[in-house]
């Protein structure tokens, strides 16, 4: 097998065109708005010691915790400033929580797929993939009464075949990747796919900040108002360019009593401008896919 610097011109070009960024999709904002603002919350609770075989009960206990504290002041939040939003939920945690999942639907959100039990799609053989992404559309749909539309992946992780699967389940959109600030429409193998890709990034993630490792190795080394500022800056810059703001949070990280007034300050600072559109991601790709 060759080194990746030894790979003929053809290799290099075939492996960075297997999925990729096509056409940007700048869509005319409804009701005459500057912006959009696309809030989203990644569901984890104990998915992510779960996947790794659930052998830490203080891990699975920090995960609960983002459903007894960190959902209900998620949810009081938004309620209070009338923001929608869309809520990526790996399908083990829908059936742990089922009636958590009917309170986001019933509150007028969107719940989308975040995989089985957030395993890495690029670990997987391509039948277990299929197999899960599958099982998990129809976990949502039956606890929920609506399929989903988009999928994030766990992890924002891709394999070769997730692309392939995603416009097999005939999703509308997918937000797992970061190649623009905008949406756009991906590329496989260099052919349209009709799919909308709605941009994530870890510097619009309250993880990149906040996150804390079992083992010590990421510690939370930014000041809140640091993070406030980061986000803040991502916005108004989205607003100056007339964009979509698109922003991942997870319960059990951001929901803390010291931490959920970030989001607050944030919804605040963008209610204030008085012309941003506050949309679900689903609503978000439906708007794009105008652009199509």
């Amino acid at each position: 097998m060759l080194n990746p610097w030894e790979w003929p011109e053809s290799q290099w070009r075939r492996r960075v065109n297997k999925v990729r960024a096509g056409k940007a999709l700048r869509p005319t904002w409804p009701e005459g708005k500057r912006c959009a603002f696309a809030v989203s919350f990644d569901v984890d609770h104990e998915s992510n010691e779960l996947r790794k075989g659930g052998r830490s009960l203080g891990r699975l206990s920090w995960g609960q915790y983002g459903s007894r504290r960190g959902m209900p002041r998620v949810l009081e939040l938004l309620r209070k400033y009338d923001v929608p939003a869309s809520f990526f939920v790996p399908a083990v945690i829908a059936q742990l929580y089922p009636g958590e999942q009917r309170a986001v639907v019933g509150e007028g959100h969107e719940i989308g797929m975040h995989g089985w039990i957030h395993e890495l799609n690029s670990e997987l053989r391509v039948e277990s993939e299929r197999s899960l992404m599958m099982r998990s559309a129809d976990v949502l749909e039956k606890i929920t009464s609506k399929r989903p539309t988009g999928i994030r992946t766990p992890s924002w992780d891709y394999s070769d075949a997730t692309l392939q699967i995603i416009r097999e389940m005939g999703l509308t959109y997918d937000s797992s990747l970061m190649a623009d600030d905008n949406c756009y429409e991906l590329l496989e193998d260099e052919e349209p796919t009709g799919v909308i890709e709605i941009p994530v990034e870890w510097i619009r993630d309250d993880a990149t900040y906040l996150w804390m490792s079992p083992d010590g190795s990421s510690r939370p080394d930014s000041s809140l108002d640091d993070v406030l500022s980061v986000f803040i800056r991502e916005f108004e810059g989205a607003y100056q360019d007339a964009d979509l703001f698109q922003l991942t949070l997870h319960p059990h990280v951001i929901g803390y009593r010291s931490r959920i007034w970030i989001v607050e300050e944030l919804i605040r600072c963008a209610k204030a401008k008085g012309d941003v559109w506050f949309a679900t991601h689903h609503q978000i790709a439906e708007c794009a896919a105008a652009c199509l």
